[in-house]
């Protein structure tokens, strides 16, 4: 792709002899700008710190998507109160909870396991 508009400018450059300095000048402008944009996306994708981040701000909002949905369907606003007491709908969300972990064994011993590890990895940790 690069390596085909390289020798067309090449041929342009040899067919057009009869250029002035000044075109020959734009055009070498024209190259190192596009040069520039190559270099600039090849950075861009190899700044491991700046993609982790972009990785993580996705995920923190896919994660905020996923808590509203449960949220509402649970029977709360994911905003602001409802206006039922969290001790009414209390009762209802645990049994859905309950079903839905018997549905997903694998998602909730993944969790319980993260859980875990987090919880014994700050009751281990060696303060300095």
């Amino acid at each position: 792709m690069g390596q085909d508009e390289s020798q067309e400018r090449a041929q342009q450059l040899t067919t057009d002899e009869e250029k002035s300095a000044a075109q020959l000048r734009a055009e070498i402008n024209d190259v190192r700008e596009d040069l520039g944009d190559t270099a600039a996306a090849l950075a861009a994708k190899t700044d491991v710190k700046a993609r982790a981040r972009d990785k993580a701000d996705e995920l923190k909002r896919t994660a905020t998507g996923k808590k509203d949905d449960l949220l509402s369907k649970v029977g709360r606003s994911p905003t602001a109160g409802n206006g039922s007491s969290p001790a009414a709908s209390g009762g209802s969300a645990v049994t859905e909870l309950r079903t839905k972990a018997k549905q997903n064994p694998v998602l909730v011993a993944a969790a319980g396991a993260l859980i875990g590890g987090f919880a014994l990895g700050r009751l281990t940790r060696r303060d300095a």
